[in-house]
């Protein structure tokens, strides 16, 4: 078989099956050695509560009365997992963890995380179950996520917010539309949540311009799951038509290519990052690298352009050229001159 757990299924799915299993039965469906076998029995019983007995009259394996005791019917769990796959659980519940600042997906998720550490105690020593143990433990340590410049989210609006998506429902919004600072209120029908640069997103209907928006749930100062009132569905293909095409967290508008043109050194680092799912990028013989990317809105990729400083040119087009020698000319008039220190 290609692993214990699914060895473990095979033989509850074998006994249930056909009633009753001899242990030579079990040995040829399995294809493992005797001593194997008996393990996984002792496993089953020890360990995940089989009430699989041996009957000598039938000379095999049966359910005994206790799998029916209290009209209670012994079953499986419906997920397995290997040793690796349990740690690697571990792995991403450390990784949501990171995103999650106020702890409210980590304690729904605690059942499930405190489950995995049972899985990774039962083995079939005392010293295999603290060396897994311990195992999984250093791993929890030795995970770190750095969340810099994260825009925590209240985690009852959080809540609210997903509990109306899940369920398909309308949501009123008291919404800080930064750029005009302005508060306001919209329903919206919610269609997806989206995690970018640390920062949480909806991605809705707003039914006040019967258009698709995308809200910062940072910029959330109430919400309102609005019970009765089914949301509005959009097809998952148009939301990522329409929120998907532009570059960074801004959407609609008019698509427009950029070409951005790295200097040797950055170019080392540029050529391995990716700016956007549909960048194209070539290596000049000069050893610069170029690359081409869509956007709609140029705010952030201006922004992403400054903090490479010196490094990288905009060549095209002129328009956003002119946006990034405007901000560049703002930011060393600060400094009270036009060129570098002498």
């Amino acid at each position: 078989m290609a692993n214990n757990t699914a060895r473990l299924y095979r033989i509850e799915t074998l006994i249930r099956a056909r009633g009753h299993v001899s242990f030579k039965t079990l040995l040829e469906e399995l294809e493992v050695s005797p001593a194997t076998l008996k393990r996984d029995l002792e496993y089953l019983r020890s360990r995940l509560g089989a009430p699989i007995e041996y009957d000598r009259d039938l000379n095999g394996y049966r359910f005994g009365s206790t799998a029916t005791q209290a009209g209670v019917k012994h079953e499986l769990p419906g997920l397995w997992f290997d040793e690796a796959e349990l740690y690697s659980l571990l792995m991403a519940q450390q990784l949501l963890a990171g995103l999650d600042s106020d702890g409210l997906l980590s304690r729904h998720l605690q059942p499930l995380l405190d489950r995995i550490h049972e899985l990774l105690k039962s083995g079939t020593a005392a010293a295999a179950d603290a060396s897994s143990e311990a195992a999984a433990e250093r791993l929890m340590k030795r995970v770190k996520i750095v969340s810099a410049l994260r825009r925590p989210v209240p985690s009852r609006f959080f809540e609210r917010v997903s509990t109306a998506l899940l369920a398909r429902q309308r949501l009123r919004l008291r919404y800080l539309t930064r750029t005009r600072r302005e508060v306001g209120e919209r329903e919206v029908s919610p269609q997806r949540l989206v995690h970018y640069r640390h920062t949480w997103y909806l991605d809705a209907w707003c039914h006040r311009v019967d258009a698709l928006r995308r809200f910062a749930l940072d910029a959330i100062e109430d919400a309102t799951v609005l019970e009765g009132q089914p949301a509005r569905d959009v097809a998952l293909k148009k939301v990522q038509e329409a929120m998907d095409a532009g570059y960074g967290i801004y959407a609609g508008g008019t698509q427009r290519w950029a070409v951005l043109c790295f200097d040797v050194q950055a170019a080392q680092w540029a050529s391995r990052e990716e700016w956007h799912p549909l960048q194209q990028g070539r290596w000049r013989e000069d050893g610069r690298y170029e690359l081409r990317l869509p956007y709609v809105d140029d705010t952030e990729l201006v922004m992403d352009v400054l903090r490479q400083g010196e490094q990288v040119q905009v060549l095209s087009p002129p328009s956003l050229v002119a946006a990034v020698r405007k901000r560049l000319a703002a930011a060393a008039a600060l400094y009270g001159g036009t060129g570098p220190a002498g």
